[in-house]
């Protein structure tokens, strides 16, 4: 972990470091200050000075992640465009969350465990809001799903949205760091996952 902090500056130390502190023991469970001590800034205000206060340094750590797949998400979109697939489901959401394999940093799991508390922890009810404004790549993933599940009041489709995310951050967490020793392939379950998430995204809706 050290290694990995030592040559970012000091904004980006604290959102590395409180993501994987926040994985470990709740977004409510370490104190500002400790985030702080194990970003090895001496400053024991720093999130305060950086973001403000927690709620700050949470969407701050969101924010950082969805900017870091921006650029996968734009070369699927084109391929998507290309391949006249701006209608289909499974590539749309695929899209959404393939990117989230590439994520740098302390794991999948650290990633992952935040990211399941990020979307518990507030009720969005509009689709595709999660805070802040979206990166502009994935806002127009969101626009395609949204065309897609048309028949779907917002706020059912935003809660399917998040519940389908949790799908896949549980593959994530739970496939993190296993070796050949695991008794399914991450391929097999990355793919039977994603045929769940297509299929539980797009039923119809019957009240």
């Amino acid at each position: 972990m050290a290694g990995e902090c030592d040559n970012l500056d000091a904004k980006t130390r604290l959102i590395v470091t409180a993501e994987r502190l926040f994985a470990q023991s709740g977004i409510n469970g370490v104190s500002l200050r400790n985030i702080a001590q194990k970003a090895k800034l001496g400053n024991h205000f720093a999130v305060q000075y950086h973001f403000g206060s927690r709620e700050g340094l949470v969407q701050a750590i969101f924010d950082h992640r969805m900017a870091q797949m921006e650029e996968a998400r734009g070369a699927m979109l084109d391929d998507l465009h290309r391949r006249g697939l701006t209608k289909d489901a499974r590539s749309i959401l695929e899209v959404v969350f393939l990117p989230q394999l590439q994520l740098n940093g302390d794991g999948h799991a650290s990633y992952g465990n935040f990211l399941a508390q990020y979307l518990l922890r507030n009720d969005w009810s509009d689709f595709g809001v999660f805070g802040h404004e979206a990166p502009p790549n994935l806002q127009k993933t969101f626009d395609l799903l949204r065309e897609r599940v048309d028949y779907l009041p917002s706020a059912v489709a935003q809660r399917r949205l998040v519940n389908v995310s949790l799908m896949f951050l549980y593959l994530l967490v739970r496939h993190s760091g296993q070796g050949s020793g695991q008794q399914e392939a991450f391929d097999s379950a990355l793919a039977d996952t994603m045929e769940q998430i297509v299929t539980a995204m797009c039923l119809p809706f019957r009240v």
